[in-house]
């Protein structure tokens, strides 16, 4: 009886340490994670602007929003954005995987070159140089003119600002090709060598080894950037030149973008919760589909199952 009181209480005080170390973070979910969720699903049904008490309104912010022409805009520009934006993002980050799998001189180098981008691409400098790349008379409007299409700066120009949005989020493709290079460097040799003593050309080892034997990873990145694409803020803010528009005709208000307008520039915080659960919703329910149409295309090893 004494071992096992001993026992018993050396086992409480692991638990009571244990919890100890955990306060901080668990202190910081409940104040910063999910003490702030709760208090915006609240006022998601109120009318709150951050300077008066909020006041009950029922699901009046989800009727506006539903019937908002611009939140409809934004929602068709996000939805654009991730059907276009992602696949550029990871095709891109796949080719170069692929070229630098391969042993050659000054391979570290390329490596860290390729990959600087999504270390400085997120930030507020870098959007404000892409901006002025993409400006009129800038090196882009310049460089188009010597192929003779004359079409003037992308950023005034509201059909084309969203496409140099597109072109800065596929130039961060550093994270992605990383991950897969660590996928690439699991694939068996001895497959490739097989296949190309079978007379397979580079095309068919591509398709029938590298893609189903990287499918985990492709599966991952296609998962995180595609919740990344939906969250897009910062660049199309800035690239939009804010003031309450972001972009010339809404050129660039995707989601988030909106979103921000109403809360803090509108200081209708109550609308804006209601907007951030519906994001919170189409993200989840992305996520489920993804999750739901991997048994098709993702080839897990059977020891893995």
């Amino acid at each position: 009886m004494g071992g096992r009181s001993g026992r018993g209480s050396w086992s409480s005080r692991e638990n009571l340490a244990g919890y100890l170390f955990m306060s901080p973070w668990i202190a910081g979910f409940l104040l910063l994670t999910a003490g702030p969720m709760v208090a915006s699903l609240y006022f998601a049904f109120t009318d709150y602007n951050l300077f008066d008490a909020p006041r009950w309104i029922g699901l009046a912010n989800f009727t506006e929003m539903f019937g908002d022409e611009r939140w409809r805009h934004s929602v068709s520009l996000t939805l654009w954005y991730v059907v276009i934006g992602t696949p550029l993002k990871l095709a891109a980050a796949l080719g170069v995987a692929l070229l630098l799998s391969r042993p050659r001189r000054g391979q570290a180098f390329y490596r860290a070159a390729f990959y600087a981008p999504s270390l400085i691409g997120a930030s507020v400098s870098i959007a404000i140089v892409w901006k002025a790349i993409f400006s009129d008379d800038a090196v882009v409007d310049r460089t188009q003119r010597l192929f003779g299409v004359d079409a003037g700066g992308w950023i005034g120009d509201p059909d084309l600002i969203v496409y140099s949005l597109v072109a800065l989020t596929v130039w961060q493709f550093g994270a992605p090709m990383v991950i897969f290079l660590a996928g690439l460097k699991q694939v068996p040799v001895s497959l490739y060598e097989a296949a190309e003593v079978d007379g397979a050309g580079p095309l068919r080892r591509f398709w029938n080894i590298t893609l189903p034997m990287i499918s985990p990873v492709l599966f991952f990145n296609v998962l995180l950037e595609t919740i990344h694409s939906f969250q897009i803020f910062g660049s199309a803010y800035i690239l939009g030149g804010a003031g309450g528009t972001c972009g010339p005709a809404d050129g660039t208000l995707v989601y988030t973008c909106y979103l921000y307008i109403q809360g803090f520039e509108n200081s209708r915080m109550g609308l804006a919760s209601a907007m951030a659960w519906m994001l919170l919703l189409a993200v989840g329910l992305v996520t489920a589909v993804l999750f739901w149409s991997q048994r098709r295309w993702v080839h897990y090893e059977e020891a893995a199952r």
